[in-house]
């Protein structure tokens, strides 16, 4: 797939509003057949566009208040520790995203857990896999923009 036009905008846009839309109610909406619809959809997601469709829940609701952002710094940057690191964070539940970072510190790591005591529990969890220098965390009082739609 080359480039996406309007109408492969008007999906994207869509689907990042609600995937569960029936494809006769998306295609209405963009004024494409249904059948023209779904191949553009198809297209999408071979060419690794759309690379999966989610639900998104609320975390209140399935006890998981709390948002913390952790920042690390290590002392080791090769790729043997990177490879670790990258294997610890992927392995532990409640971590959400991981970035290697420029400026002061290395990694930032996004997580959600129950409290303090479940924080405490994936900190232990990452502290224990791996040699870490320092880690420290933001706690998120109120969360005023959570999206996950990107501007097309």
């Amino acid at each position: 797939m080359e480039k996406i036009d309007e109408f492969d905008r008007k999906i994207l846009n869509a689907l990042q509003q609600d995937t569960a839309a029936s494809l006769d109610q998306l295609a209405e909406s963009i004024g494409l057949s249904r059948n023209a619809c779904w191949r553009r959809i198809k297209m999408l997601e071979t060419s690794g566009i759309i690379t999966k469709r989610v639900a998104l829940l609320d975390p209140l609701k399935i006890d998981l208040g709390l948002m913390v952002f952790m920042q690390v710094r290590t002392n080791s940057h090769d790729p043997a520790w990177q490879k670790e690191f990258s294997n610890a964070t992927n392995a532990i539940s409640g971590i959400l995203s991981v970035y290697r970072m420029t400026g002061d510190l290395d990694y930032l790591i996004r997580a959600r857990v129950k409290d303090m005591a479940d924080y405490d529990r994936l900190y232990q969890h990452l502290i224990t896999r791996l040699p870490i220098a320092d880690i420290s965390a933001s706690f998120v009082m109120e969360e005023i923009k959570e999206t996950t739609a990107l501007t097309l």
